[in-house]
């Protein structure tokens, strides 16, 4: 173990390891609790870590026995440490939400994605800081303060899975479990140089895990690598009682491993769709360097055989600001969830407004405690959700009038801010230069990418978004994508 690098492990790696005998995962969970210690807490104190698991030694010891007595692995992620977001409840560890209010709540189960997990043979080693709620696309939290993107520590790492994503980045864990509703997952990712998967909602199961837009949300995987976020995709999906909305995951009828349609020859006449006006101004500084970025990163697609189709998605955001429920769906959302649990410290976000249990930077929560009490109280709240069906439409239609595999473009259209930027109030969730929230209101699956680095060292992130259930195809041109591209980098905590 002494001679093992921590930095940059895959899935795979560790695993070989453990078979040959020069690991243990005792071994392994203590060498990343030491990183935690380093560079979490002190060090460049990145601020992404809320809870560390009390018994994750016990279960690394648990699964070093049973290796020891069997020869044989639990399941496919036997001894796997994952960071998971605190919006995810936990029953061995207090789940806050990132909320000062409900600071010491203590689920009495685990999420169905977390069992799921653990029943692969994961360790659930650390929870992970968020905005207040899942309401931000910044790492500010009331409950845990300011969360530090890895790669340059006075810039943002993105939200609202701001902690699985700068831990991750630096190498605090293996993997980890994010959630995304307006991109809450690929945003923090693309900012952190990170792969970020969002699914078709309903693949996997939300039970347990805080709402935002709850027909909107889901959970995730957050990974170093394509193939590391796939083999944790595998044990998160299916259906479950608990969730109406994962009949999805019946309807997918996925079989196998979303490692089965990875292929490095995958771009080799694949068409990929760019859409243009997805891309910010070249009269902006900052996006034409992120521009030049992502051209450069799909010319090595194109020189991987890939075909590259200019396509624009007309009066996009005209469909984006008109497909927004987060106004008049999240105070609803959230306080059926606060009420739901009878030891839940504070039951309302009324009572958290109230008594100021908040962060004051987060001006979408701000906006969701004067939100209507029941969504459909708002005027054009139906008219919305017709919205919605019409703006999949028409993105599901490029793909098919262009006989696209796949669209791509910008993550954001944006480097990530300076925290001082944020903190000053220069940037509003709701008009945050983002393109996340394509795929997210057209309930469409995508993957975030590195693409490359900034002329100052900041990552920068690109979208591939693909047809709903086919998640594999996500995989398929992602994998070949990454391994044409190979920009992912250890921070420097500069």
């Amino acid at each position: 173990m002494k001679n093992l690098e921590i930095e940059e492990l895959t899935i795979a790696d560790m695993q070989t390891h453990l078979k040959n005998g020069s690991l243990t995962v005792r071994g392994l969970v203590e060498a990343y609790l030491d990183r935690i210690e380093a560079i979490d807490r002190s060090g460049p104190t990145l601020n992404s870590i809320i809870t560390i698991n009390p018994l994750a030694l016990d279960e690394a010891d648990r699964l070093d026995s049973h290796f020891a007595e069997t020869g044989e692995f639990v399941g496919a992620l036997h001894g796997v440490p994952v960071l998971v977001k605190d919006q995810i409840e936990t029953k061995d560890m207090m789940t806050t939400f990132g909320s000062i209010a409900q600071d010491g709540y203590q689920p009495k189960d685990d999420a169905t994605a977390v069992k799921k997990i653990k029943a692969a043979g994961a360790i659930i080693l650390a929870k992970t800081v968020l905005p207040d709620f899942a309401s931000s696309w910044f790492g500010f939290c009331s409950k845990q303060g300011e969360t530090k993107n890895p790669y340059v520590l006075s810039h943002d790492p993105g939200g609202s899975s701001s902690g699985t994503a700068a831990g991750i980045a630096a190498n605090l864990g293996l993997v980890g479990v994010g959630e995304d509703t307006g991109g809450s997952i690929r945003l923090p990712a693309s900012f952190t140089n990170l792969v970020g998967v969002r699914v078709t909602p309903g693949l996997i199961s939300r039970d347990g895990t805080s709402p935002l837009v709850v027909f909107q949300d889901t959970a995730g995987p957050m990974a170093r690598t394509v193939t590391d976020a796939a083999l944790l995709l595998d044990a998160m999906v299916g259906y479950d009682p608990k969730d109406e909305y994962t009949t999805a995951a019946s309807i997918a009828n996925h079989q196998g491993s979303y490692t089965d349609a990875m292929d490095i020859n995958s771009l080799k006449n694949a068409r990929l769709g760019v859409v243009r006006n997805a891309y910010g101004s070249n009269d902006n500084t900052e996006s034409a360097e992120v521009n030049q970025i992502i051209d450069s990163a799909l010319e090595q697609a194109k020189s991987a055989g890939a075909e590259l189709i200019d396509v624009e998605i007309p009066d996009m955001m005209e469909h984006i600001t008109e497909t927004s429920l987060y106004g008049s769906h999240s105070r609803h959302d959230i306080n059926e969830f606060l009420a739901s649990r009878e030891n839940m410290p504070i039951k309302s976000l009324e009572e958290i407004k109230e008594k100021g249990l908040f962060h004051p930077v987060l001006d979408l929560l701000i906006d969701i405690f004067e939100g209507p009490v029941n969504p459909e109280d708002e005027p054009d709240y139906f008219k919305k959700l017709a919205a919605r069906d019409k703006f999949q439409r028409l993105v599901a239609g490029i793909v098919a009038k262009n006989n696209l595999d796949a669209l791509v473009f910008p993550c954001i259209q944006i480097l990530p801010p300076s925290k001082q930027d944020v903190r000053d109030g220069k940037h509003q969730v709701l008009t945050f230069p983002t393109n996340t929230l394509i795929a997210s209101q057209t309930w469409m699956p995508s993957i975030c990418l590195p693409a490359g680095f900034s002329k100052n060292g900041l990552p920068v992130g690109m979208e591939l978004v693909v047809l709903p259930y086919h998640e594999p195809d996500l995989f398929r041109l992602g994998y070949a994508f990454e391994q044409a591209n190979n920009v992912r980098r250890t921070p420097k905590y500069l």
